[in-house]
């Protein structure tokens, strides 16, 4: 098996001890573009093959956790799948040493979910039983005892991430700091300093969608440089963000009233962004307020 794009339908199940890293595995997976679902019940496992919709590869969590759970049910189930014509079928097995396990679940202070109270090998033990054949015929077995969530995300990315590269989201919004600052931002930039289009009556009911409003604001001497350092800043930053792994980005520029000047940062930083490749969403969180609550960019 090999790790590039498959133009085949692709259906992951993922499965291991518990504490090996199946929800680390399951979040890569979905940032990958995988629609992913845990520990649904093997009885309704397949309802989700007949669905018509396979623009989406499918990754299913599969543990011991699931109800009415068996070992032979997967390995049919997967078998079934196989095949079938226009599908990838392939399963992964977390694997991890004992030790490993009994020292995460030590450090977690959770109760293992096979074990008896304060008795979590004897539950990690039954569970490597049960899952061994699954372990002998997994496509992909990968073992997490001395691996970080960084380098787990590495390897998973190498086998289904397209073309094995990490993919990583950027959001760019603009803010009235009226209303606060928004929630979850990574880095937030003030543009209050900026020329205010508010004060020129033929652009105070537009936006800094419109390209009067923009040019106006790009009028202030100090735009251009500022904007170029923001970019400066985006650049250097977001690479590093993506090799540490993280899934999304989010920066936010903010004025006075979310109409005017932060409008224009955003979308002239967003389409510079998409130019040097990232793949940018644009949010303005006030524009579709506004009608209704009326405020205004002073």
């Amino acid at each position: 098996m090999t790790a590039p794009d498959h133009p085949l339908r692709r259906i992951v199940f993922v499965t291991g001890p518990s504490g090996a890293g199946l929800s680390s595995t399951l979040n890569v997976l979905e940032d990958a573009g995988f629609e992913v679902i845990d520990n649904l019940p093997m009885r309704l496992l397949p309802l989700l093959f007949e669905d018509q919709d396979q623009s989406r590869p499918l990754a299913l969590g599969i543990d011991a956790r699931n109800r009415d759970f068996s070992t032979n049910t997967v390995i049919d189930l997967l078998g079934h799948l196989a095949s079938r014509p226009g599908v990838l079928a392939e399963m992964v097995f977390l694997d991890c040493s004992t030790d490993v396990l009994l020292r995460r679940f030590s450090e977690t202070r959770r109760r293992h979910p096979m074990a008896p109270a304060d008795r979590p090998g004897e539950g990690i033990e039954a569970e490597q039983q049960l899952l061994e054949p699954l372990r002998a015929r997994a496509d992909v077995l990968i073992d997490t005892s001395d691996i970080n969530v960084h380098e787990l995300r590495a390897e998973v990315e190498h086998w289904f991430a397209p073309g094995g590269k990490r993919q990583m989201t950027v959001t760019v919004q603009s803010f009235s700091y009226k209303r606060g600052l928004p929630r979850s931002v990574d880095m937030v930039y003030d543009c209050r300093f900026l020329k205010n289009p508010y004060w020129e009556p033929s652009l105070r009911e537009m936006n800094g969608t419109d390209p009067r409003v923009a040019a106006h604001v790009a009028t202030d001497p100090r735009y251009e440089e500022f904007a170029q350092k923001v970019l400066d800043m985006s650049l250097l930053i977001l690479p590093a963000c993506r090799e540490e792994g993280k899934s999304h980005f989010s920066i936010a520029f903010g004025c006075t009233g979310g109409q005017h000047r932060s409008v224009t940062l955003a979308e002239s930083h967003a389409l510079r962004l998409a130019e040097e490749g990232w793949q940018v969403s644009i949010r303005h969180r006030e524009l579709s307020a506004r009608q209704r609550i009326g405020t205004q960019d002073t």
